[in-house]
């Protein structure tokens, strides 16, 4: 068995809100279990079903499976306990201008109003608050206003602005050792965030959990939102000049960060462009749609999105960004762009539980919750208990 690792889990970044968040010590163990093989006798072959055979093929391939299909990453939790010296920088940056509707800034907020931070420090963590970030000032009117009339990538000047505030934030407080939790705010904030965990961090894996691709560029998209293209801002295969759109000067040609298509993974695509879809295959991006979670199961999927992105790199920090939208709108139905068909409310857990029990995950994001569209309270409460998940509650 390899040796264990240790990692520190610090205090997230409340946001976009953001929380940058120390806390106390995780002791990370890896272990990969391959289980006994079933091998036949002639014996055997004679007594298809004598208790040699029974046992080695049927009980071994149990315990086979129960070890762990694919690479196995345990936790081992400890007392939970809160380092005094240990702090959270809460930044409250909501982002609008990435989609059609008003309403996705006062997400950070209604988040937080559902007991955020005193669930935070039950779990360990130690938070302190941070001025809020104010996207409708960062850039002049003159600019906002010319950046309105670009069809084909709307209110740029307005979310490069915005993005590149919290790609500097972001990468600041993981150089201070700490872990960012952002929240949206729309998903335009993605480029903003990975940015930002991409240059103090770029071996890092993503995990994008979404209704939608979010892999449009300015010249494929077909409603001209910011909050479909973050993606593609970051992958050099598909804008490998991010300067050519207003507002997006900051991200210099050539200079990283950008996001390899090997380093993301999907889960629970239902609703995705021609153009992106494309996009997938042409770059060979691993994507979990929600197909494969009909048919495997949310278990198995999140075995191999784990799988596919720690295998080669077991040490690899790892983000998560979770659109609200990816929950079917039975349960969450205050969000932009709700499609039926999306995971449960048991399985969007099971995402946010299995991938914090990884032991990698170094980053975190929820977005695109809009209580504005839709009557009651029931999407905040998922996606305050989403972000608690994403931190480390647990049934037991």
């Amino acid at each position: 068995m390899p040796p264990t690792i240790s990692y520190h889990r610090h205090a997230a970044l409340p946001s976009l809100g953001i929380y940058s968040i120390s806390g106390y010590q995780w002791s990370v163990g890896t272990a990969t279990d391959t289980g006994p093989k079933a091998v036949r006798t002639d014996a055997e072959e004679a007594s298809p079903v004598g208790p040699v055979w029974w046992a080695t093929n049927v009980v071994g391939n149990l315990t086979e499976w129960a070890s762990g299909m694919f690479s196995s990453r345990q936790v081992q939790y400890p007392e939970q306990q809160t380092n005094p010296g240990a702090s959270d920088s809460e930044v409250n940056a909501p982002m609008t201008f990435g989609q059609p509707f008003v309403g996705t800034d006062s997400g950070p907020k209604l988040i937080r109003e559902h007991g955020l931070l005193k669930n935070l420090s039950s779990l360990g963590w130690r938070v302190e608050d941070h001025p809020d970030l104010d996207f409708a000032t960062i850039c002049s009117r003159a600019d906002a206003e010319k950046s309105t009339r670009d069809p084909n990538a709307k209110h740029s000047q307005l979310v490069g602005a915005g993005t590149k505030v919290l790609a500097d934030l972001v990468e600041d407080k993981l150089s201070t050792g700490r872990f960012p939790l952002i929240l949206g705010g729309d998903h335009s904030i993605g480029i903003g965030s990975l940015s930002g965990i991409l240059r103090a961090r770029p071996e890092t894996g993503v995990i994008w959990v979404d209704a939608h691709a979010d892999l449009n560029t300015p010249s494929s998209s077909e409603s001209g939102n910011m909050h479909g293209m973050p993606l593609a801002l970051l992958m050099a295969e598909l804008v490998p000049d991010r300067r050519v759109i207003p507002g997006f000067e900051w991200m210099e040609e050539g200079i990283k960060p950008f996001l390899s298509p090997d380093s993301l993974v999907y889960v629970g695509l239902r609703d995705v462009d021609k153009m992106e879809r494309q996009y997938i295959k042409e770059l060979g991006i691993k994507a979990f749609t929600m197909y494969d979670i009909d048919h495997l199961g949310i278990g198995r999927v999140m075995e191999m999105a784990l799988s596919h992105l720690l295998d080669r790199a077991p040490d690899r920090p790892l983000h998560i960004s979770y659109d609200i939208d990816a929950v079917d709108p039975m349960y969450a139905p205050a969000t932009g762009t709700a499609v039926r068909g999306g995971l449960t409310w048991r399985e969007a857990h099971f995402v946010a539980e299995h991938v914090v029990r990884s032991g990698n995950l170094a980053s975190a994001e929820i977005v695109e919750v809009n209580e504005s569209l839709s009557p009651g309270s029931e999407t905040v409460e998922l996606g305050h208990q989403l972000v608690t998940a994403m931190l480390g509650e647990a049934i037991l």
